[in-house]
């Protein structure tokens, strides 16, 4: 019997917890790639993934490589066991993940993006201090209406109904709260990151990281990929460099990216890396499903898709 038509999707930051690595299937580079992800970050990342604190764990330098490699090794470990995703996307960093598992880039080039680009978010954050917050039980036209006339705050991702993100600095995140809930939210709820990600207060960030693109190598992907500024599926890497300097400082359009695989066919979505949040997202979409595999490991995958 056929797979059923999947994609595989990748989560961001706000998914690490402590003790990820230990999730993770056997894999013979993962120990080589840490080795080279604790060298470029400075971070002794396998014991703040192993023993926290949580706090530690959540600066960004420290999630993203993390993120980036638990996304890589259980795609990778996914299409050993013969997955063949009609596309691929990823939220905020998990996009990273997704174009190496399609070939835009190695492993190893895909994480020294990674941790140059978090390094550079970080030196903005602390520049100029902020967060982020979902906001519960209001859509997104709603949200943006109401923090348009704000200062210092944003409408960050778009995740889905009634579920967006403001990202902002901490006055302005402040009064979008006051903002939010008297205008009937039902729940504003801090997210564990270490800036205001996702918006124009990242844009030093933006422009070093731009340079950074334009001189990498990249390939056309093998597999379609749906980025984050724009998620109409694309594998010239031309197109893909262009879109991945953009998504530093632009919102996370994540509802269009789930309606667009749902629109193109795709039955499944595949939710990998550590835990499960873009598969509780995508459960609030009509006409797809998803999995994740951490819940049930490859062979629940391979289950539902009917392999």
């Amino acid at each position: 019997m056929p797979m059923r038509p999947h994609a595989l999707v990748f989560p961001g930051q706000g998914s690490q917890r402590i003790g990820m690595l230990d999730a993770l299937p056997e894999n013979e580079d993962l120990g080589r790639l840490l080795d080279a992800a604790e060298a470029l970050s400075g971070l002794a990342l396998r014991a703040i993934a192993t023993n926290g604190p949580a706090e530690t764990l959540s600066d960004t330098r420290a999630a993203q490589p993390l993120l980036y490699l638990a996304g890589w090794v259980w795609g990778t470990s996914l299409l050993d066991c013969g997955l063949r995703p009609s596309f691929v996307a990823g939220h905020s960093l998990g996009e990273y993940a997704a174009l190496a598992i399609a070939g835009a880039f190695s492993a190893e080039a895909g994480l020294e993006l990674v941790t140059e680009r978090s390094a550079l978010m970080a030196a903005a954050a602390t520049a100029v201090p902020g967060t982020m917050a979902a906001v519960l039980g209001m859509e997104r036209t709603t949200v943006s209406e109401l923090v348009e006339g704000l200062s210092g705050v944003w409408l960050a991702n778009d995740n889905a109904a009634a579920q967006v993100v403001i990202s902002g600095t901490h006055a302005g995140m402040e009064a979008a709260t006051v903002a939010l809930t008297a205008a009937g939210a039902r729940k504003i709820m801090p997210l564990t990151v270490a800036g205001p990600f996702h918006s124009p207060l990242m844009a030093p960030a933006g422009d070093r990281f731009a340079e950074i693109v334009a001189e990498a190598q990249f390939s056309d992907a093998r597999i379609p990929v749906l980025q984050n500024t724009d998620p109409t599926p694309v594998t010239a890497a031309k197109l893909i460099k262009a879109r991945l300097v953009d998504q530093i400082t632009t919102p996370v359009r994540w509802t269009e990216t789930v309606l667009a695989l749902r629109d193109a066919g795709v039955e499944v979505l595949v939710e990998a890396g550590t835990g499960s949040v873009l598969t509780g997202l995508a459960r609030k979409v009509e006409g797809i499903e998803a999995v994740a595999v951490e819940d049930g490991g490859v062979e629940h995958v391979l289950e539902v898709l009917g392999a």
